[in-house]
């Protein structure tokens, strides 16, 4: 029987992609857009909150929906019904960033005729992005695929990491992953930032941002695109812990890199890369320094 895959989660789909099983996916998420390809398939879901809002109000809906038990996102039932699938691919790692295992649990999908595999993603660092790859290809039954993917994956990657690596200078770098409240990034994160060369700085409050003086800040707010995040700079550059800031400041795609957790990582890092040596380009632009900023 040939696999009828819904995926619920855009990192998923890439996936997909990348194992060469997209003729395979017959439904995805809201989110899913890469690539370009899958915008024609049947969207499953849907978010319940308005994301069309600025960083602080999506973040108090969020905060809202989970304190009243209420998922962030919704499942078009009767999509799932008329689709059929035998696999369905979701995550476990966050409930706010895209469906969620507890969602495809309440939906109707235990109850389709076809009784599809559920596979739940939760990759909390590259090592288990690269299992979660390898997990995908062998729900579809294609595992030798699975592991020549995660190699070509991993060669890219030390070749990337090896040249950026080369530089003796190692530029102290500090991400923001939500803007307002500013967030710190995690998972996989450190890891990428260590291997294009720099070295990563962790922060948790404005204080602890101000002290690390970073020499590079990247800007790069998951689920928005790079004009977006632009957008919306001013929440940081009108605190006045901002203006004592002193390093270069870039602001990035969030959406289609860094949060991602699948095969895109590899232009994550070659994002990275470019900031950490100070270049923009298509993907991170650069950002008039704090002490600049009126």
């Amino acid at each position: 029987m040939t696999p009828r895959i819904v995926s619920m989660i855009s990192s998923a789909t890439e996936i997909v992609h990348a194992l060469g099983a997209l003729p395979w996916l017959v439904g995805r998420s809201h989110e899913c857009d890469y690539p370009e390809e899958v915008r024609a398939l049947p969207v499953c879901t849907a978010p319940r909150i308005a994301v069309d809002g600025d960083s602080r109000e999506i973040d108090w809906l969020v905060r809202q929906s989970m304190a009243d038990a209420i998922s962030v996102y919704q499942i078009f039932d009767d999509v799932l019904e008329r689709l059929q699938p035998t696999h369905i691919l979701t995550q476990v790692h966050c409930d706010v960033c895209a469906v969620s295992l507890r969602d495809v649990e309440r939906s109707i999908a235990g109850q389709l005729a076809r009784h599809p595999r559920v596979v739940p993603l939760n990759p909390r660092s590259l090592a288990e992005v690269w299992e979660d790859i390898r997990r995908v290809a062998r729900s579809l039954e294609i595992e030798a695929r699975g592991d020549a993917v995660v190699a070509s994956l991993q060669a890219r990657m030390r070749t990337i990491s090896e040249g950026a690596c080369a530089a003796a200078a190692r530029p102290r770098l500090a991400c923001i992953e939500w803007i307002e409240p500013p967030m710190p990034v995690a998972n996989w994160m450190p890891e990428l930032i260590a291997m294009a060369g720099a070295e990563h700085v962790a922060w948790h409050t404005w204080d602890d941002l101000v002290a690390a003086d970073p020499d590079v800040i990247l800007v790069m707010p998951c689920g928005f695109d790079l004009e977006r995040a632009v957008s919306e700079m001013y929440w940081l550059t009108e605190r006045p812990e901002w203006a004592r800031l002193r390093g270069r400041v870039y602001v990035a795609d969030g959406n289609q890199y860094f949060n991602r957790p699948g095969p895109r990582l590899v232009e994550s890092l070659e994002i990275l890369v470019d900031v950490v040596r100070g270049h923009a380009n298509s993907a991170a632009t650069a950002f008039p320094l704090p002490s600049l900023v009126t």
